[in-house]
């Protein structure tokens, strides 16, 4: 079985805060403890995965990894980086398959 989006979620804060450890000395990296994942089979139809960190939020293409919809401001430019990780993508889309399979109703409990 793949990643969970819980794990993923992981992934995505690991590259944001090894991305700027070291660059500046007023980094937050607790700022990205909210950071969060999530997928809505039946509000839009499209694979995708809805990226929330704070009040800022953002929709993503699973297959195109284009931005559908929202925005995280400055940490738009490591989502590419995140994408680009070995099995992320694939992970995403079993996540996806996961929840077309169950309706929607799949939770992180049950992930």
């Amino acid at each position: 079985m793949g990643k969970s989006l819980n794990d993923l979620g992981h992934e995505l804060k690991k590259v944001i805060i090894d991305a700027n450890t070291g660059v500046t000395q007023n980094f937050p990296p607790e700022k990205y403890n909210n950071l969060k994942l999530s997928m809505d089979v039946v509000k839009e139809p499209t694979p995708h995965v809805k990226i929330s960190i704070g009040i800022s939020e953002a929709t993503y293409n699973i297959n195109t990894q284009e931005k559908m919809d929202g925005s995280l401001g400055q940490n738009e430019r490591y989502i590419d980086r995140w994408f680009n990780k070995p099995n992320v993508v694939g992970s995403l889309k079993e996540c996806w398959k996961r929840r077309i399979d169950n309706r929607g109703k799949i939770t992180e409990v049950q992930e």
